[in-house]
């Protein structure tokens, strides 16, 4: 079997697929209420092309896709892609990333189409908070969402939170009792700087020692835990008593974890970024166009994959102040 290698020995077997910069919600920690400047219909892969991307990867090592957008599931037919995209040989596992609202009428066709798994953006519990986060009034319910997901066989099951001290943090421990009943696994993500952050700040960071400290003092002693059995990624995980579901924290900004890098990512135009959250690229749609093997190209990419993610030496809005937090 091939394997893809960075310049620092790390196999890469993981691509995240962006299908579309565009998205229904605009949350205030990833994109301007305004929106952004769309890519035009030409620039974007087609299905067809995103197949053939995976098709070309697959024998070098790829083994786990994970479809994303923007908000992927406004993509017409995603199901399509999954179909597509289950068929390529070598692929062993395909997750969704999503902010939900579609899951309830979408579940059962991506489930039927090969998809494996879902992670939900879920913010907060509340419907009213929930639309002043997203900035959209969509009539979004995580439970519905998460409980949709569930029933089709989607598994592992994973929320989302990104938790902002004085927006939602106050909903952490709502959020982990979740996992006494529900066999998910709820994630706490420490904001970022990414996307039009104003006006939060380093302020609105809330370490994940602290989340987990909350939780462990109302809901008992967290023990810790393997996490599910596919796709645990980044996240360190915890299990309260007798819980069905567990708990993980992600941390970017005080405890790094790009050591263990395995991914990359395939923009929707068609750019192979080689860190989630740095902007060193390589296109692949104009060779891909013209007919050109890819493998090339892939690994001159991963020959400049950086070591570490850009995140903690960026200058955005007031989280600079992190950078000199954890290691």
């Amino acid at each position: 079997m091939s394997t893809l290698l960075d310049q620092f020995g790390r196999n890469i077997e993981y691509l995240r697929i962006s299908v579309t910069d565009r998205c229904n919600f605009r949350c205030r920690y990833c994109m301007p209420l305004e929106g952004l400047p769309w890519l035009p219909k030409s620039d974007i892969l087609s299905y067809e092309e995103i197949r053939d991307v995976v098709a070309q990867l697959a024998p070098m090592g790829l083994r786990r896709i994970r479809l994303t957008g923007g908000e992927p599931t406004i993509r017409p037919q995603i199901e399509t892609l999954v179909r597509m995209v289950r068929d390529v040989p070598g692929v062993e596992d395909i997750a969704l990333s999503t902010n939900g609202v579609k899951l309830p009428e979408l579940a059962g066709r991506l489930a039927d189409a090969g998809l494996d798994r879902v992670n939900i953006s879920a913010d907060s519990l509340q419907a009213d908070r929930i639309v002043a986060i997203a900035r959209r009034n969509l009539g979004f319910d995580p439970i519905v969402a998460a409980g949709a997901a569930q029933a089709a066989g989607l598994a592992p099951i994973k929320l989302n939170v990104v938790v902002m001290r004085g927006v939602n943090d106050d909903e952490v421990v709502d959020f982990a009792r979740l996992t006494l009943e529900h066999p998910w696994h709820i994630r706490f993500i420490e904001l970022m700087p990414v996307g039009a952050l104003e006006p939060l700040t380093d302020d609105h960071v809330v370490p994940s020692d602290e989340v987990l400290a909350r939780i462990s003092h109302a809901l008992g002693a967290l023990a810790s835990d393997a996490g599910p059995a596919r796709g645990n990624g980044p996240a360190a995980y915890y299990r309260l008593p007798n819980a069905a579901g567990s708990i993980g924290v992600i941390t970017p900004m005080t405890h790094t974890y790009c050591g263990s890098c395995n991914r990359v990512r395939l923009t929707a135009d068609g750019r192979l970024r080689t860190c989630l959250f740095g902007d060193h690229e390589v296109d692949l749609r104009g060779p891909l166009r013209a007919g050109t093997p890819l493998a090339p190209f892939v690994r001159q990419a991963l020959a400049e994959k950086p070591e570490a993610h850009a995140l903690l030496s960026r200058r955005v809005g007031g989280l600079r102040a992190l950078s000199q937090v954890g290691g």
